[in-house]
């Protein structure tokens, strides 16, 4: 599976023989190699004159097993790495993905940069924050009546479905899969490309989930005589992994057009604010833990802290590696991508039908072109219609709510309240229909303007100004020396697709699917089930393989 971001790979041998000691006298009075590398770049920075005895006499012996001790060979080499170290640009190395400075990094992946100026000012002033991510108090969030959607896990009108087939084919619709995370969850921590996991074995064979849905998308233009253009969303961490992958494979064989859409949109992550990590760990849930790891972990955070308020807070964050220090901003801008990239032109010019969208998640295996779906969609006249299953206690991160009477998606950090989100009935499975028209009006734009780069830059940044502003805090870690790192906790922005329901101009549907299409996998652990309540099944019954 490819890596989204450079692997660390460990070596382990066992110690067969425990904790031991060993005296030595004389010459042989000496440490291992790996002492003198940690401990002699410090002394030999230290005027001779402020050295004990004791310190001059061990350095002469270590200089001296340097000349006569094959142990001690090329440690001469090793003192000079510890005393001039490498620059940032060659410790990332080639094989990191992102070759260059930091600002080469930005220039290339659409780094906006007085977007990341207002955010930061923000970010200072109080304006967004932890704190701020959730609605007011005085919000009332209640659960959604029968009325406020349709209910599909029973089957729609046969006059949808009708509709379906026709815009099927006619032309009419395209797939738009978001493939630009690297699957920290699925891989309990390492950054892969997700996208092209082979997770399941279906049709013989173990299937990637970009091969899945190519599949569907061949199922769905045989059945309709009509092939489907099917786009995949990227990231600087995934592009050129899915790239090489599609050419290497000829598409797994799909002849209808396969675009990807490279993401035009990343962020610089920030130094946090004192008061968003007081609130982490003062005011969000925590685990209690006994006496003295308590104390470890408060010293932690006093150090933390500290470290905050030297470095600046909301300052960029630049000391680490160029990757590290970028971070994705959230898949509302999957979307502006395909207009800024140029995606969506060349979709509308290679077919210029076009004009509904099936937005879904890579890993939401289950959702396929179905044709009463996309007839509901089409009939009830909606800019765009959402996909909701029924909540199960595992499914966290907000829902379909009345939101002070307007029925809206949620997302999990803006609920003023945790247990809030316990009394809703349904939860978001980030699959969306989308009219192509009403998408670009509520941006300000028509089809014409496709072409405009300064026009479509300028109606992105208004747009995404309307938008929640999320921070979050993630542990990134800064590798130094011969292995050594250190963990620190950065801030980062995004905004999510969801929160478009809120806009008044844009009409609103919701679908209530059944689990088996909505489901997300987001981690491995839930493979089991998937494949023992028919899951697995069912996205064979719906693949063409080739």
């Amino acid at each position: 599976v490819p890596f989204a971001m450079e692997p660390v790979v460990y070596g382990f041998r066992i110690n067969e023989c425990g904790t031991t000691a060993t005296l030595r006298s004389g010459d042989d009075a000496l440490m291992p190699p790996e002492y003198y590398t940690l401990a002699v770049p410090p002394l030999v920075r230290t005027e001779a004159r402020l050295l004990s005895p004791a310190r001059r006499a061990e350095l002469d012996r270590f200089a001296s097993a340097c000349h006569s001790r094959p142990e001690f060979g090329g440690m001469v080499q090793q003192m000079f790495d510890h005393l001039l170290p490498r620059g940032p640009e060659k410790e990332a190395g080639a094989g990191t993905g992102g070759a260059g400075s930091l600002e080469a990094l930005l220039a290339a992946n659409g780094f906006d940069a007085a977007q990341h100026e207002q955010i930061q000012a923000d970010l200072r002033n109080g304006r967004i924050g932890l704190a701020q991510n959730r609605l007011p108090a005085n919000t009332g969030i209640e659960d959604v009546e029968p009325g406020d959607l349709a209910d599909a896990t029973r089957g729609l009108p046969d006059r949808y479905r009708r509709a379906g087939l026709e815009a099927l084919a006619g032309g009419r619709v395209a797939v738009v899969s978001l493939a630009g995370g690297a699957g920290s969850r699925w891989t309990r921590g390492a950054g892969v490309v997700k996208a092209l996991n082979p997770f399941c074995r279906l049709g013989g064979r173990h299937r990637s989930f970009v091969e899945v849905h190519l599949a569907k998308s061949l199922r769905a233009g045989r059945e309709t005589g009509t092939l489907v253009p099917h786009v995949f969303t990227t990231s600087y961490l995934t592009h050129d992994a899915i790239t090489a992958h599609l050419r290497a494979c000829g598409n797994y064989g799909y002849p209808g057009p396969v675009l990807l859409s490279p993401g035009r949109s990343v962020g610089l992550r920030l130094i946090p604010m004192e008061r968003d990590l007081r609130f982490a760990w003062e005011e969000m849930p925590q685990q209690l833990l006994d006496e003295q790891a308590q104390k470890v972990r408060e010293s932690l955070h006093h150090t933390l802290i500290e470290w905050v308020r030297q470095a600046g807070e909301g300052g960029d964050y630049r000391d680490n590696l160029p990757l590290q220090c970028l971070h994705p901003v959230g898949h509302w801008y999957e979307i502006s991508n395909l207009l800024r990239n140029g995606t969506l032109a060349r979709l509308v010019d290679h077919s210029p039908r076009v004009n509904y969208l099936m937005v879904h998640n890579i890993d939401t295996a289950g959702a396929d072109l179905d044709p009463a779906l996309l007839g509901y969609h089409i009939e009830e006249g909606a800019g765009l219609t959402a996909e909701v299953i029924a909540r199960q206690l595992e499914d966290r991160g907000g829902g379909l709510a009345r939101v002070n009477g307007r029925v809206q998606l949620v997302e999990g950090m803006a609920l003023p309240r945790e247990e809030v989100e316990c009394q809703l009935s349904y939860y978001n499975s980030a699959t969306y229909w989308l009219d192509v028209d009403r998408v670009l009006a509520v941006f300000g734009l028509e089809r014409g303007d496709l072409a405009d780069s300064a026009k479509l830059a300028q109606a992105t940044r208004r747009a995404a100004a309307r938008m929640p502003t999320y921070i979050t805090l993630k542990d990134v870690k800064k590798r130094w020396g011969k292995g050594q790192e250190d963990i620190f906790p950065v801030a980062q922005f995004e905004k999510l697709w969801g929160d478009m329901t809120a806009l008044p101009e844009l009409t609103c549907r919701y679908l209530a699917v059944p689990r088996m299409r909505g489901q997300q996998l987001k981690d491995p652990a839930q493979l089991d089930g998937w494949l023992r309540d028919g899951s697995a099944a069912r996205i064979e019954e719906l693949c063409g393989w080739r």
